[in-house]
């Protein structure tokens, strides 16, 4: 390890439990020429511009999930009985992942569109922070209303469901928190309030 550089303990999470996470702290290191990527004094206004492509991939990366999350709770509900029937007959069951699966849906369009534009070359800024926002909120919504269709089941750490209700929590909170994201889109709106 180089000279300044100190990780402190590791950080026990209550999600993504198979990423290390630890506090790095830099006292005086120097970093010879031959291995500084970019200009120096630029590594925050990099790590800024590669925001967008950041949370465009956290939305595609949990849209799969969610359809994950969906398919295995419809399975999981056609064959889990309640009331002598299974789960998925309840009507509020089946148009409650009917409302979710609309939700991704829309939400993909969303991703669809934004990509398309960032790869010809415009801002999507506005729009990648729509897409992250809606992405981090709905995954809570589909892990909560999925969790309660396992029962019992749901609360156990042997199915999908509940690691998706417990890591994707962190959408909402990395790549810029639900607050950022609506700053931003404030700021696009020209709805904040004047200084």
């Amino acid at each position: 390890m180089a000279s300044g550089v100190h990780i402190a303990r590791k950080i026990d999470k209550m999600g993504m439990r198979s990423s290390d996470t630890a506090k790095v702290f830099f006292d005086d290191v120097r970093v010879p020429c031959k291995n500084l990527i970019g200009q120096e004094g630029m590594g925050f206004t990099y790590q800024m511009l590669q925001f967008q492509e950041e949370r465009l991939w956290a939305c595609g990366n949990i849209l799969t999930m969610m359809d994950n999350i969906i398919q295995e709770t419809i399975q999981y509900t056609r064959q889990s009985r309640i009331f002598k029937m299974p789960v998925l007959y309840h009507q509020s069951v089946h148009f409650r992942l009917a409302e979710l699966e609309t939700e991704i849906e829309l939400l993909r369009s969303l991703l669809h569109r934004s990509t398309a534009l960032y790869i010809k070359g415009n801002d999507v800024t506005k729009l990648a922070s729509m897409a992250k926002l809606k992405a981090g909120r709905l995954s809570r919504e589909v892990g909560d209303s999925c969790l309660q269709y396992w029962g019992g089941m749901g609360f156990t750490s042997d199915v999908l469901v509940s690691r998706f209700y417990r890591d994707a929590r962190l959408l909402s909170i990395g790549g810029g928190a639900d607050e950022v994201m609506l700053s931003i889109i404030c700021k696009y709106m020209d709805t904040l309030p004047k200084k």
